[in-house]
């Protein structure tokens, strides 16, 4: 794809310093671009990399145009325009339509004639695909699943049974939605699996990253409402209700039942105990563990820095001198 500056300052509302006229095609690094690549600068630990770049034109804030030695695309958000812009030259592909001869279709599924199956996939009894939708290889689409238009499963996803998916998702590979969620009960003899009943409801314009599951609901249906983003390797488990435009960073863990906001954020390896509900707005820092309701928007951390393992010793046998600490320093206030 191929856009004059000009035309991309228009589109996305930017104030251009530099000629309208100049084409790029691509978008790059700072240290990568060249002459017909539109690069961006959201971090000012970057500023270095700016001075030397080559690109055609940078995307960046007000306050640092006068270091840039190229053309400048002024927006007061950097990088949310930097993803505007990405999207403009490097498209999606264009959906194909059509049921490719080996993928597995049965009698009773509904498949819109604007949908495109991939070879491998398989579209169980009662399944609806509407149009637009692009069913990739080796994808397993069980009954009772409903999926929006203009949605993607890019390849080997799985949705078991009763997912009903809005419009525009992306659902990377290896992802699978609908699994039962991991109900036990502890009887004299062993464990008795607890029947898991509920499906799953998925909102609009929901990425979900590869390998990441979300568990069906128990007896009422796990909800992911509109906007959610939620990476590689993600674990929700059932009941989980997730509020719109949350984000959740690689190997977070949500136990069941837990009820979170709306533009919540999780950091990677995050978490949260079962049956616990956490407020809109809330920012939640890498490893951080979820023990009970937060009530309160801001940013919450419960893990240790890295450092030294002479350092990191003697604070773990403080730690557990506390205890000790606390016996001693109470007697002394009642003596």
């Amino acid at each position: 794809m191929s856009i004059r500056l000009g035309e991309l300052a228009t589109r996305f509302g930017c104030e251009l310093i530099g000629d309208p006229d100049v084409v790029v095609r691509r978008v790059a690094s700072l240290d990568g671009a060249t002459g017909d690549s539109v690069s961006f600068l959201a971090n000012p630990a970057m500023k270095d990399e700016l001075l030397a770049t080559r690109a055609a034109a940078v995307i960046l804030r007000s306050d640092d145009a006068a270091d840039s030695p190229v053309g400048a695309l002024i927006s007061d958000n950097p990088y949310a325009t930097y993803a505007r812009v990405a999207a403009a030259l490097h498209p999606e592909p264009t959906v194909e339509p059509g049921v490719h001869p080996a993928a597995v279709v049965a009698e009773d599924a509904e498949i819109d004639p604007a949908a495109r199956i991939d070879a491998g996939a398989v579209v169980a009894g009662g399944a609806r695909i509407a149009a637009g939708t692009w069913i990739g290889p080796r994808s397993y689409i069980g009954p009772g699943c409903v999926i929006g238009a203009g949605t993607r499963l890019v390849a080997g996803v799985t949705f078991v049974r009763d997912v009903i998916m809005g419009e525009r998702c992306v659902i990377q590979p290896g992802a699978v939605i609908g699994a039962d969620g991991f109900g036990n009960a502890l009887a004299p003899e062993g464990w008795i699996k607890v029947p898991q009943l509920g499906g799953v409801r998925v909102g609009s314009d929901v990425e979900v990253g590869a390998n990441s599951t979300i568990d069906c609901g128990a007896l009422d249906d796990t909800v992911i409402e509109d906007g959610v983003r939620i990476d590689n390797l993600c674990m929700i488990a059932h009941n989980v209700h997730v509020g719109a435009h949350t984000a959740m960073a690689g190997m977070t863990g949500i136990a069941g039942s837990v009820r979170i906001g709306k533009r919540c954020m999780f950091g990677g390896k995050s978490g949260s105990v079962g049956h616990v509900s956490i407020c809109d707005d809330v920012v939640v820092l890498g490893k951080c563990m979820i023990t009970k309701d937060i009530t309160e928007p801001g940013t919450y951390v419960s893990s240790f820095p890295q450092e030294l393992a002479r350092d990191w010793k003697r604070t773990v046998a403080r730690v557990r001198a506390l205890g000790r600490l606390f016996d001693r320093v109470s007697k002394l206030e009642k003596s």
